[in-house]
């Protein structure tokens, strides 16, 4: 895979110190003109062997046929449209786009212009994640689930002075739902599937949903997911999924993942981390496979995920 980026944010600070990921080649980075010199820094220092500060540019070198978008939400659908209409393949971040009809679109772009196209979220594809969604059977039939993301946001106390930054711009994708509940539902979704409804609870500052509650509406469960930016974690971002017969608890992000406990009762408790170098390691060579394997049903398995992620998003938007 000869991946062009596109952004020079966090995120993608973030993705270059995951490197190097067998198969991934860096082919290009894109950023705006104002952020050149920030593109000719990262593609000095992480091998990068073509920077352009205009992302259409990219689009025209021979030499990128895959583009990870890796800029503020508000961008993604035009940018995926672009590359899959330039004849690449896309990886997107989360999250993928704003509504169901974008997504279509760009699944129907793809398939067009013979591109596949998967959204970047780490925790579906975490081993951990995979080893939870096997142990999930021997807790028996789940009934209560409590997923939470809590993380006091470094730009929170700029927010409350009236700076309002892209984590808390609802037009570039910002607040709690769309920056870190999104997890939990990633989470939620691919463990139990399209809930039956979802109502969102949020805490509103300044036109935006600073930390909430949003409650995932199941045949035989409840799901609770909790997200903030504006509060301090509690007892470290403790999640639990409880069943019948047991239940497995953990903490931190579920964009981590880093390990999780079982517990069937008298004594049957063990706690499991099959632990990764870096937790963009396993997404991304996932993708690798699948991009240069041409792997249809992969993506397509992947796609509808993501859908199903973002009709949860647009229901509890609209809720």
């Amino acid at each position: 895979m000869k991946l062009g980026i596109i952004g020079s944010g966090k995120i993608v600070h973030d993705f270059l110190t995951a490197l190097p990921i067998p198969g991934l080649e860096l082919a290009a980075i894109a950023t705006t003109k104002r952020s050149a010199q920030v593109g000719q820094d990262l593609a000095k220092k992480y091998h990068i062997h073509k920077c352009y500060d205009d992302y259409l540019e990219m689009l025209k070198d021979p030499d990128v046929d895959t583009v990870y978008v890796a800029t503020p939400p508000s961008m993604h659908y035009q940018m995926c449209r672009d590359s899959l209409e330039a004849g690449k393949n896309v990886i997107c971040e989360k999250p993928f786009v704003f509504t169901p009809d974008e997504a279509l679109d760009l699944k129907k772009t793809a398939d067009k212009h013979s591109g596949l196209i998967a959204e970047a979220i780490t925790t579906v594809y975490l081993p951990n994640f995979q080893a939870l969604q096997k142990d999930l059977a021997k807790i028996g039939p789940v009934h209560v689930v409590s997923l939470n993301y809590t993380q006091y946001s470094s730009r929170y106390d700029a927010f409350l002075q009236g700076e309002i930054l892209p984590a808390f711009n609802p037009k570039l994708g910002g607040g709690a739902l769309l920056d870190l509940n999104v997890y939990n539902i990633h989470l939620a979704t691919a463990l139990f599937g399209a809930p039956k409804a979802v109502h969102y609870y949020p805490n509103m500052q300044k036109n935006v949903d600073t930390s909430g509650i949003l409650i995932l509406t199941y045949e035989d469960k409840q799901a609770t997911l909790t997200a903030a930016k504006d509060s301090q974690a509690f007892f470290k971002n403790q999640s639990l999924i409880a069943g019948e017969k047991g239940f497995i608890s953990f903490a931190g992000s579920p964009g981590a993942l880093a390990s999780y406990r079982l517990d069937l009762g008298e004594g049957q408790d063990e706690e499991k981390k099959l632990s990764v170098k870096h937790r963009m390691i396993p997404e991304f060579a996932a993708f690798v496979q699948m991009m240069d394997n041409r792997d249809q049903l992969a993506c397509d398995r992947a796609f509808q995920h993501s859908l199903e992620v973002i009709q949860v998003l647009n229901n509890a938007q609209n809720d």
